[in-house]
């Protein structure tokens, strides 16, 4: 479980509830159903119609990968040096059988390709395809969630202004008329919550998640790529490493495969 997430929105949260309670504001006065229906509904409602549908039930399913911990690099390169040294010993075909019990479709589609005996060129060309797809499809998840963080402050305006136009339909109790304006405010406050503590840190965490990943699978073609080329497997190791040197030395790796 990712703890930073988690800790995040209890700080997040938790300031602006303690910071209110320090104010000597009572909480049953940011409770209000309807300023919470007309936020909640209208972010969302807009969201939906600017994507598919399908678009938004995976945003919705995505959320996991906020409490998801990342998968080790670290693993990740002792399994393909593992496979790196069988190959070499037995021969690339050996990796037929890991291939099809590999549970990871990249992986297992990388390591089928180099066994079928694909140029390592070709194989280079198609994974990358299938990476250019995946990252193309996963990002949308967190434009959803921009787009929702977006309308949420403006949605909350709406429904300050409403809560404001029924108050001045009711001027002649004048004894309720601050009471009423501070509820109306209830929807501005939603709407920045909204905004700033969810849906764009959603989005923000979802899009370092795609960013993990597409390491993750740009290490596995330059790890295939290499055993296809019978390279020592230590050699193997030592450019994967290269990868976790941070975003230049990753790109700079990534170059330097591309220009074999």
């Amino acid at each position: 479980m990712d703890i930073a997430t988690i800790l995040g929105l209890v700080l997040g949260l938790g300031a602006i509830i303690g910071g209110a309670v320090l104010e000597g504001l009572h909480l049953n006065s940011l409770v209000q159903p309807t300023a919470a229906l007309i936020v909640v509904g209208g972010t969302f409602g807009a969201a939906f119609i600017s994507f598919p549908l399908h678009t938004a039930i995976q945003a919705v399913k995505d959320l996991k990968k906020l409490i998801a911990t990342s998968e080790k690099n670290d693993e990740l390169i002792t399994e393909i040096c593992g496979y790196a040294a069988k190959a070499r010993k037995n021969g690339i075909i050996s990796l037929e059988q890991d291939a099809q019990n590999h549970k990871d479709r990249f992986m297992k589609k990388a390591i089928s390709l180099s066994v079928d005996g694909v140029e390592p060129k070709e194989i280079r060309e198609l994974m990358e395809l299938d990476l250019g797809a995946y990252e193309e499809h996963a990002k949308m998840s967190a434009e959803f969630f921009e787009a929702a963080g977006g309308y949420a402050p403006t949605v909350g305006i709406i429904g300050a202004v409403l809560g404001l136009i029924h108050v001045m339909s009711n001027l002649s109790d004048t004894s309720k008329l601050g009471a009423g304006i501070a509820v109306a405010f209830v929807a501005t406050i939603y709407g920045l919550i909204i905004a700033n503590i969810l849906c764009l840190p959603f989005a923000t965490k979802i899009k370092h998640r795609v960013k993990e990943e597409v390491l993750r699978k740009e290490m596995i073609i330059a790890g295939i790529v290499s055993i296809q080329n019978g390279e020592n497997p230590r050699f193997i190791e030592e450019r994967l490493k290269s990868y976790l040197g941070g975003a230049g030395d990753a790109s700079g790796a990534a170059e330097g495969e591309g220009g074999k």
